[in-house]
């Protein structure tokens, strides 16, 4: 059996960038799995364009559409308290900050509105959308989940920073370097990445898990038609991934196939 089962004793996961793309997926797959969270709390920057999401919420009474800028920190307090209400007093089980954009530009192309750009939508919307939900993460952790009092993961409280495999300092070398010179978006990932450690030693106290994961090359509008992945193979591992999550992976950089990743 999949660890995406899990799921199924999780009250809710909240996740950014729904109306497209990987967000999209998640929420589908979590909708129409055999293991549904009880709430699926789904961000879109504008709801009434995004039709497929719409359309998913027609058929699956628990996803609730909010809106949500993550540039905008009138929008992620605004989300936060559309959040509570939704939530009932309960707590919010697992955030996945999937929102991102991938601003192209080479070393001579490059300019600092780019880098600002790219960082903020990857690095700190991240950040300030977690600091905005922790009292509804720190809720749903003293409470202690399915899996115990003692122990981390989706059904207690957890935090998934949708990064990349292309934020890895490390593996900026060779081959991988020279294919793609993306500068604003690798390093706006490898700043994630440390956003991400930084979560975890802040929220480790709290029994809060975090950490950072690459989804894979997927065939989406950001990955192009050339990546081997579909939507629905990612985010299929990532959810079985996800849902295994225990105190191990706190503060880790995975692959989607659960493999650590190199920072």
């Amino acid at each position: 059996m999949s660890a995406a089962s899990s799921f199924g004793s999780c009250g809710s996961v909240l996740v950014t960038g729904a109306s497209r793309g990987l967000g999209l997926q998640i929420v589908r797959s979590l909708a129409s799995g055999d293991f549904s969270p009880g709430k699926i709390i789904a961000t879109a920057r504008d709801p009434d364009s995004a039709q497929e999401l719409q359309t998913l919420a027609e058929n699956h009474p628990n996803i609730h559409i909010i809106t949500l800028d993550v540039v905008s920190q009138q929008s992620i307090d605004a989300a936060a308290k559309d959040a509570e209400r939704l939530l009932q007093g309960d707590g919010l089980n697992c955030l996945i900050n999937n929102a991102g954009i991938n601003v192209l530009g080479d070393f001579q192309s490059t300019t600092a509105d780019m880098m600002i750009q790219n960082f903020h939508t990857n690095a700190v919307a991240p950040l300030m959308i977690t600091k905005a939900l922790l009292p509804l993460l720190r809720r749903a952790a003293s409470r202690g989940g399915a899996g115990g009092a003692g122990r981390m993961g989706v059904q207690r409280a957890a935090v998934v920073n949708m990064s990349s495999l292309l934020g890895s300092v490390e593996l900026n070398w060779g081959e991988n370097a020279n294919s793609l010179k993306w500068i604003p978006y690798r390093t706006s990932k490898s700043a994630l990445n440390m956003v991400s450690r930084c979560m975890a030693v802040d929220l480790e106290s709290e029994g809060i898990l975090c950490m950072a994961l690459h989804p894979g090359w997927v065939r989406t509008d950001m990955g192009g038609p050339q990546a081997p992945l579909s939507a629905e193979e990612s985010i299929s591992s990532i959810l079985s991934v996800i849902g295994g999550l225990s105190e191990k992976d706190h503060g880790s950089f995975l692959q989607y196939t659960g493999e650590p990743l190199l920072w």
